[in-house]
């Protein structure tokens, strides 16, 4: 079963948004995903997390100017839930 964990870092000032994300993304387990909420696209984020084995997805908001969806790479549950959530939910 897949499960979201929802962040909402809009608001918080450098590095408290990317610190949060990473520490998060620790957390997640088979089949998780994060929903992370952003007051802007976080480029420097990216990077990290290809290094640290996460793929991503980044779409523009509803309730946030940027969401960012953040599952490990490898993980399918995890990736269909968050391809389906950006397809039907757009």
């Amino acid at each position: 079963m897949q499960t979201a964990h929802l962040i909402d870092v809009t608001g918080l000032e450098p590095p408290q948004p990317l610190e949060r994300v990473l520490a998060a993304i620790e957390a997640l387990s088979e089949g998780d995903y994060l929903h992370v909420r952003h007051h802007r696209e976080p480029f420097l984020l990216y990077p990290i997390l290809e290094n640290r084995g996460f793929a991503f997805l980044t779409r523009l908001g509803r309730d946030a100017p940027f969401e960012i969806f953040i599952w490990r790479r490898g993980d399918e549950p995890a990736r269909i839930a968050v391809q389906h959530l950006a397809t039907h939910h757009a």
